[in-house]
């Protein structure tokens, strides 16, 4: 790797560091005032289940890329909040499928719908070819990351040409 490109990465590196930073104080701020906001592990959860429908917890935990004992809190919390319910899995009888419920529905849907006003927010000031250049490069570097680390969840993300210099993007 050349000086130039490992000056790159590093100046992408710090600037995603700083992002997560903000986002992680965005969201406990987000959670202080707000009474259906679900914490982060647990959201995901409830994002596979109304996304794909009831599963078993394993099937939940391959999903989440994590293990079964460790989601098996956070389903227990879900459940307790009334927003995942637990049935006999049609197909075995001894096993137990997860699904959202109604609520659960219903929270998963208001939090996107803050989540994305507030982000809307953000880049109100950006052009819109701003706003999809971002996304379709948040959407090829977590591709990218996902096969780098060897769990491709997503089908990768078309490579771009890189930017005109007279049509680079603006900062926000």
């Amino acid at each position: 790797m050349t000086e130039e490109e490992l000056a790159t990465a590093d100046a992408v590196s710090t600037a995603l560091i700083r992002l997560v930073r903000l986002l992680e104080r965005t969201r406990a701020q987000y959670q202080a005032e707000n009474p259906d906001a679900v914490e982060r592990a647990t959201y995901l959860l409830l994002v596979h289940l109304v996304k794909d429908g009831p599963r078993r917890a394993g099937a939940l935990a391959d999903a989440v890329h994590s293990d079964p004992s460790t989601i098996s809190r956070q389903i227990g919390h879900l459940v307790k909040l009334g927003y995942v319910e637990r049935t006999a899995d049609p197909e075995d009888g001894r096993a137990t499928l997860l699904a959202a419920t109604t609520e659960g529905r219903r929270v998963l849907e208001e939090n996107r719908r803050l989540r994305n006003e507030r982000f809307s927010q953000i880049l109100a000031s950006w052009s819109d070819a701003d706003r999809a250049a971002l996304s379709a490069m948040l959407g090829r570097l977590a591709a990218d990351i996902e096969t780098f680390v060897g769990e491709p969840s997503a089908p990768r993300a078309p490579r771009l040409p890189p930017p005109h210099p007279s049509h680079a993007a603006t900062t926000p």
